[in-house]
């Protein structure tokens, strides 16, 4: 738990440091309390998982920047050794190959569909990309009222601040590799 609270603690000094905000506007712009803000930065208090939440989404950075240790210089991943996110009744798996990073602005997904899934995404934040390599099938991809096929070996580039869908109507699974691409404004130097 200390390590997680240096973690914490570090993020959020670097943060307001880096937006140069004061302890009242970092207040302002997270919905906590200044006195709250100020015991988490001096490691006096632990936050909430509800109270870390509404900071990350004040500072617009995912929960995970507060939660995660840098990792050495080099990571090799091997997806099947990792426990999906199951979606659409089990029908969409989702593996993190690497989760977001504020230095790269980042994170890699491995994804399954099977026969017939559908799934619907909300909007992202404002400035958020998404890129997509079917690696195996093919895919529907909808943007709003747009309809887009993408095939085997394929690569798409779009803007996921409009909700979108992802629909495999073959017969076959299909598989993508997804890159979500966060704005400047999640970067390091927030």
């Amino acid at each position: 738990m200390d390590n997680l609270k240096s973690i914490i603690v570090e993020r959020m000094k670097m943060i307001r440091y880096n937006k140069q905000l004061s302890l009242d506007q970092a207040a302002e712009i997270t919905g906590t309390s200044k006195a709250m803000l100020s015991q988490i930065e001096r490691g006096q208090s632990m936050p909430t998982i509800t109270t870390l939440w509404k900071i990350a989404t004040g500072y617009k950075v995912p929960l995970t920047y507060f939660l995660e240790e840098e990792k050495s210089s080099y990571t090799l991943v091997d997806y099947s050794q990792s426990k999906p996110v199951f979606e659409e009744n089990g029908k969409m798996r989702t593996y993190t190959l690497f989760p977001y990073n504020p230095v790269q602005n980042f994170e890699m997904l491995y994804i399954e569909f099977d026969q017939g899934c559908v799934h619907e995404s909300s909007k992202h934040m404002d400035g958020v990309e998404e890129y997509i390599f079917v690696q195996t099938g093919s895919l529907e991809l909808r943007l709003g009222q747009e309809k887009l096929r993408i095939f085997e070996k394929q690569c798409f580039r779009f803007k996921g601040d409009i909700p979108h869908s992802y629909v495999n109507l073959t017969q076959d699974p299909c598989t993508i590799l997804n890159i979500i691409f966060y704005p400047g404004a999640m970067s390091i130097n927030i």
